[in-house]
């Protein structure tokens, strides 16, 4: 109950000074209006149901990258880690592309597969994957040697010590690098769908911009941020908390 107390009057303050700020007057309230104002808007984004199309809209593009990201990074990951090849070669290219910007994608994304949903597509994977590559990689770098000596001396050897040694004693490290890769893959898919009418989040966005709406810009980033923390506190975090507690991480409930 504490530390529900807390955050909720960490949350309480914010609003307050932002109505504080709104109610002085140093900026239009056309430019800057209140949280009553933003809420009032989202509340009509509800209401017509214009919200919820689009965020199923972008969480279904998400979703496909995502798994996209998952299925590519992971064994990327792991050939870094484990292949004298991969790590000699592959690894200084992953960590090279992967100090570039996801938005950087977007250029050669749109010459390659033009304006629909495949240029989006491109955009999040590329922003994820290298994330869950460099995660997984040091998830098996991380593996006590002691785990790995023993499985050479019982004979494990290909799928059987990948998928019985491997993955289950480096999986705190991937599922922080699957949490990683959705935070990315999430900002990603906001630049891209900014792009071009997509009917997702990013397009509620554009409009609000054309039409100079601020209030329907913050609603939309207000419903943005409340989708990044329930999907990280639902999802990821009950995942990783028990991933972790299960692997002796964490003390026992």
């Amino acid at each position: 109950m504490k530390r529900w107390a807390q955050k909720l009057g960490v949350l309480v303050l914010l609003l307050a000074v932002w109505e504080g700020l709104a109610r002085l007057g140093l900026w239009s309230p056309h430019l800057f209006p209140g949280p009553s104002t933003v809420a009032k808007s989202l509340g009509g984004l509800v209401a017509d149901g214009r919200l919820g199309s689009a965020v199923l809209r972008s969480l279904g593009r998400l979703g496909r990258a995502y798994l996209i990201s998952v299925a590519i990074g992971i064994p990327l990951g792991m050939a870094n880690a484990r292949l004298f090849f991969f790590r000699n070669a592959v690894k200084p290219v992953v960590m090279g592309l992967q100090a570039l910007p996801s938005i950087c994608w977007l250029p050669l994304a749109l010459l390659w597969f033009g304006l629909n949903d495949s240029a989006i597509l491109f955009v999040v994977v590329m922003g994820s994957v290298l994330s869950i590559a460099i995660a997984t990689e040091d998830g098996v770098n991380g593996i006590d040697p002691q785990i790995l000596r023993v499985a050479d001396t019982l004979g494990v050897r290909g799928p059987r010590f990948s998928f019985g040694v491997l993955i289950p004693a480096a999986l705190p490290g991937i599922v922080t690098g699957l949490k990683l890769g959705w935070s990315f893959a999430w900002r990603a898919l906001l630049a891209g769908e900014l792009l071009f009418v997509s009917g997702g989040l990013g397009q509620l966005l554009t409009l609000g911009r054309e039409l100079m709406d601020v209030p329907l810009v913050m609603a939309v980033m207000v419903a943005i941020i409340a989708i990044g923390i329930l999907v990280d506190r639902v999802l990821f975090q009950t995942v990783e908390t028990r991933v972790r507690r299960r692997w002796g991480l964490l003390p026992s409930l």
